[in-house]
């Protein structure tokens, strides 16, 4: 088992590290093999990067290797693009799985032989039921279900029409093969669970070979028998799928027996991560697509920014739990902005331009030298154009402003971060009554942002040159749910966040950010969060998206309201 050299050891003490500890000090397993098991029927998202760290890390913890498997048993569902986006996915988190990339349709001979033993042993039959019927005889938790009437039938006749589905020779949803366990008991997945199933579709990597497909249920626990897997990992959702994954260890002659563990799955406020809601949030158009930066996605939060180190701080920080729970996904922002803060570079971007004109200053311009980070002066500095004409963000004037209100007003003087001080001595409105034009003075002897007469201001902005700086499309991302606890089922489109992002066509950005060797990695926008770009962007044109802003708002504004 490979692991990236970025991604760190994800360790830290919790009940399925100390099983795999207590099985390795009894010597009930030579080495520890985990795998990571994605049906490929839509993208990861950041409930997958839980299960990705836990079960990588486990393996690189102590020693083993952890497989990455495709459960790939529905073709009518899958398709080559979620293999690769799931491939790519793991790589980008920090992953390898090296030469263990493996699937369920490589083992669909074997299961197929297997199938056909519990048929000859009489733990199996090819039921004609149509789909509603069988869940009517199923029953319900309070009530037992009824035996098919096809239950009772011989051996040589369902291994014939078992033969036959396998064929061809049925159309789908005819006949199913279900394994003769307990109509009866109590646990429902115990009820004559399906094992095949006619599926006409053609396979991602075995075409029209099959017409017929395993379950879920039956593929999943095979699967990790064949492969070895020491220890098989999954959310609290399958605790009652696990006397049927033991069943079949038990009545096949599998050539090992893993031991299946639950975890609490991830549950996040303002976040839906049902796969089903996502395709239908792709399908319908309410997002652009499964990397839109509004999605819970790998590939949205890669787009939006997210460095992979975040995610994996994230999972670390959530740790592993017996018991379902929803984490506030302020704690999933602040991973992130820990990790930006000791990796992005500073620039000066305007959101919201408001022209100022310095009415004192004479001259071409001038460079004043920057920051590129402030507490880490290997990063260097950079050369920022200065001029008689500037832009700074609307929200940093006031006409009359309130008692604690310390950025620029008429009379006012405040600092432009890097520069000088100046002081606001009118603003110039249009017919509508707004104010499109500040008339400052500014003050020579502060170069650089301190006054020698020792006087001080109490607030600073950023600002752009009006000549120098080049126009951007700022996009602001915010939750896609409007509220903590959406829907996850019918009627998920109610809660859905009609400000979930907000364009700025007319921001300005300082060159350094819209130069052709600015970097891809996510820069921070003095006093206003973290960004990077898109590849929506333009070389004349440079798209940005906001990662996530320096504080954690959001929650609270909804709260006001």
């Amino acid at each position: 088992m490979a692991i990236a050299a970025e991604a760190p050891n994800e360790g830290g003490r919790d009940f399925i590290r100390d099983i795999v500890q207590a099985d390795l000090d009894a010597k009930k397993h030579a080495s520890v093999v985990t795998r990571f098991p994605p049906e490929p029927n839509g993208y990861l998202h950041i409930g997958h990067a839980k299960a990705i760290c836990l079960n990588f890390g486990i393996a690189e913890e102590f020693g083993g290797r952890c497989h990455l498997r495709f459960d790939d048993t529905n073709p009518a569902k899958e398709e080559q693009e979620y293999i690769d986006a799931i491939e790519r996915d793991v790589r980008w988190l920090g992953f390898d799985w090296g030469k263990h990339l493996y699937h369920a349709s490589d083992y669909f001979d074997r299961l197929y032989e297997w199938a056909e033993l519990l048929i000859k042993a009489g733990k199996a039959y090819v039921d004609d039921q149509s789909p509603e019927a069988m869940r009517v005889a199923r029953g319900t938790l309070t009530e037992p279900g009824r035996n098919s009437p096809f239950r009772d039938r011989s051996v040589e006749e369902n291994l014939d029409l078992f033969r036959r589905m396998k064929a061809g020779e049925f159309e789908n949803g005819a006949r199913v093969l279900r394994a003769k366990i307990d109509m009866t008991s109590g646990n429902i997945n115990m009820r004559d669970p399906t094992l095949y199933r006619i599926v006409k579709a053609p396979h991602p990597r075995t075409g029209t070979t099959w017409s017929i497909y395993p379950s879920y249920d039956y593929a999943h626990g095979q699967s990790d028998a064949i492969e070895g897997i020491t220890h098989s990992i999954c959310t609290l959702e399958f605790e009652d799928h696990r006397p049927l994954y033991d069943w079949f260890l038990e009545n096949l002659p599998v050539p090992s027996k893993p031991r299946q563990y639950e975890m609490a799955r991830l549950n996040l406020t303002y976040t839906v991560l049902s796969k089903r809601v996502l395709n239908t949030l792709v399908r319908d158009g309410h997002v652009r697509d499964w990397d839109d930066p509004r999605m819970p996605t790998l590939a949205g939060l890669r787009r939006r920014g997210v460095p992979p180190a975040a995610l994996r701080d994230f999972v670390r920080r959530i740790g592993v739990a017996k018991a379902n729970s929803t984490v506030d996904a302020g704690m999933l922002d602040f991973s992130i902005r820990e990790t930006l803060n000791k990796t992005a570079l500073r620039r000066m971007a305007v959101l919201r331009p408001l022209k100022v004109v310095i009415e004192n200053y004479q001259g071409p311009g001038e460079e004043l030298d920057a920051v590129n980070h402030p507490d880490n002066p290997a990063a260097g500095s950079r050369k920022i154009p200065f001029g008689r004409e500037l832009y700074i963000e609307q929200d940093d004037f006031m006409e009359n402003p309130p008692k604690k209100f310390f950025r620029l007003s008429p009379g006012a003087e405040v600092r432009l971060r890097y520069a000088y001080f100046i002081t606001c001595r009118e603003a110039v409105k249009n017919d509508k009554g707004e104010v499109v034009e500040l008339r400052c003075t500014y003050d020579p002897a502060t170069r650089g942002g301190n006054a020698p007469d020792g006087r001080k201001v109490k607030a600073t902005i950023h600002w752009v040159s009006a000549a120098a700086s080049k126009p951007a499309e700022v996009r602001l991302y915010n939750p896609l749910f409007s509220k903590p606890d959406p829907k996850g089922g019918e009627g998920f489109t109610e809660d859905l966040n009609p400000n979930s992002l907000e364009v700025l066509s007319d921001a300005r950005v300082e060159p350094a950010l819209a130069s052709g060797s600015n970097s891809p990695d996510p820069v921070q926008f003095e006093r206003q969060g973290y960004f990077v770009l898109d590849p929506d962007s333009a070389a004349d044109r440079p798209v940005f998206n906001r990662t996530v802003g320096l504080r954690d708002t959001y929650a609270k504004e909804v709260t006001r309201k």
